[in-house]
């Protein structure tokens, strides 16, 4: 069995976490990888704490193991999701979107595990020194909103800049990424797009077929010109928002256009919606449950693991 500090900091058996996806990562999937003893994230998204705080309590009701709240920094909740996540004793809360080293203390405080997602070392070392207890790297391959860095070059870089742990995300989706993430430094893997295509996941049908059928060259990147670039799957609604960019259509009107779009996906609109997915998408190609899931990519990693000693050279 692979075990390593990030077992230990979260009290988890496998070092894999599921990302925190908004309107994605609902109760039924984060129980569901919770109890498989990976780490299940609740993607609070801009939604109202109200919301937030109706799905932590259904997952306390379902599970005794240790679970994570996802903060965006720029949602206009994040204080109060916060706050939530202090009263309703969260055990670990980690955060993307930007800095949030203004709201580490107050977490830091209630005992509650912070791990920021960063996409730069310099970032990484800034939480760190903020009093973050893990970084998430999270390379320009992964779904949803991303950095400019590559996850190989990426997670060295930060693993040589700071002394906390750190977890490899961006591109994996199975036991030989798990198995890379390792050689690079990292103490475990976070996986997003991976566990959309999985049973519990609370999304249509549609977006989990749609990252089945999808291959390497599947995703597109927009929202540059808005300095917040987002990789989801080509569809009709990327490329419209593509050629907006393009033409130069405004900040607001291309933010008018965008919005309320990741729902549509979620409900299954496939001409309409923004089905965000990593470059990972093209190593999917079933739909198990999440405890098949993750027993299975832990066995790929042993088992790579245990083919590297052949490539050990001999000095005699």
């Amino acid at each position: 069995m692979i075990h390593t500090l990030l077992c230990d900091l979260l009290g988890i058996k496998h070092p894999i976490i599921q990302g925190g996806m908004a309107w994605v990562s609902g109760p039924s999937l984060v129980v569901a990888v919770s109890e498989a003893g990976a780490l299940g994230i609740l993607g609070a998204g801009n939604a109202p704490p109200s919301l937030v705080q109706a799905q932590l309590r259904e997952i306390k009701a379902r599970t005794q193991r240790p679970f994570g709240v996802n903060i965006p920094v720029f949602s206009p909740y994040a204080r109060d999701v916060v706050s939530l996540c202090i009263s309703e004793k969260v055990p670990v809360v980690t955060t993307g979107a930007g800095s949030p080293a203004a709201l580490i203390p107050p977490l830091k405080e209630a005992g509650i595990r912070v791990i920021p997602v960063v996409a730069s070392a310099a970032l990484a070392k800034r939480l760190e020194n903020a009093g973050a207890d893990a970084i998430i790297a999270e390379g320009n391959e992964s779904g949803g909103h991303i950095g400019d860095v590559n996850t190989f070059p990426l997670v060295p870089q930060i693993v040589n800049t700071v002394r906390i742990p750190v977890i490899a995300a961006g591109g994996i989706a199975d036991g030989r990424g798990f198995a890379a993430a390792l050689a690079l430094g990292a103490v475990g893997i976070q996986m997003g797009t991976r566990f959309i295509a999985t049973r519990e996941c609370p999304v249509h049908d549609n977006y989990k077929q749609l990252i089945v059928k999808a291959g390497d060259r599947a995703t597109i990147t927009t929202g540059h010109s808005l300095g917040h670039p987002v990789r989801a799957l080509r569809n009709p609604m990327t490329r419209a928002f593509q050629e907006m960019e393009k033409i130069g259509l405004s900040e607001d009107q291309l933010l008018e256009f965008g919005t309320g779009k990741l729902r549509l996906a979620v409900e299954g609109n496939v001409t309409e919606g923004s089905f965000m997915a990593g470059q990972s998408c093209g190593l999917v190609h079933d739909i198990p449950s999440a405890a098949e899931l993750i027993t299975r990519i832990v066995a790929e990693a042993e088992a790579v693991l245990r083919t590297l000693p052949q490539f050990a050279t001999n000095d005699d």
